[in-house]
């Protein structure tokens, strides 16, 4: 007997996939302004804003289609990277020549960066069946 399983995206789930969705465009044109134009200054500062911008169509994508396994993983690696970016950023502020997304545990973002894969991770564990 297999279990079904809720869907992501509707209820609650469509305002996450919707954040989801602004951050992965916020992120995405962030990086790619800094990329064209300033890629020398800080490069792996640049770089890790493209990677989070990755992370966030991946998890909005997997949100909106219910592949759970999918945004599971999404969330856990925007979970890791925004922990141990924001604990660098702060222990080594020289590491980082200018912010990322997840610098200072996404303070640039009013700390939604922090919180938002926790929500996701709630949000899977909650639909979960």
């Amino acid at each position: 007997m297999t279990a079904t399983r809720a869907s992501l995206g509707t209820g609650p789930g469509r305002v996450l996939v919707a954040i989801y969705g602004v951050f992965a465009l916020a992120a995405g044109a962030r990086a790619g302004v800094q990329i064209a134009t300033r890629f020398a200054e800080a490069p792996v500062a640049y770089l890790l804003s493209a990677f989070a911008a990755v992370v966030y169509v991946v998890a909005t994508v997997a949100l909106a289609r219910s592949a759970h396994r999918t945004a599971l993983v999404a969330c856990g690696i925007e979970m890791v990277g925004v922990l141990v970016v924001g604990l660098v950023s702060r222990l080594v502020p020289d590491s980082f020549p200018d912010q990322t997304v997840w610098s200072n545990f996404g303070g640039g973002y009013m700390f939604i960066p922090l919180v938002l894969p926790a929500v996701g991770l709630f949000w899977l564990w909650h639909s979960r069946r």
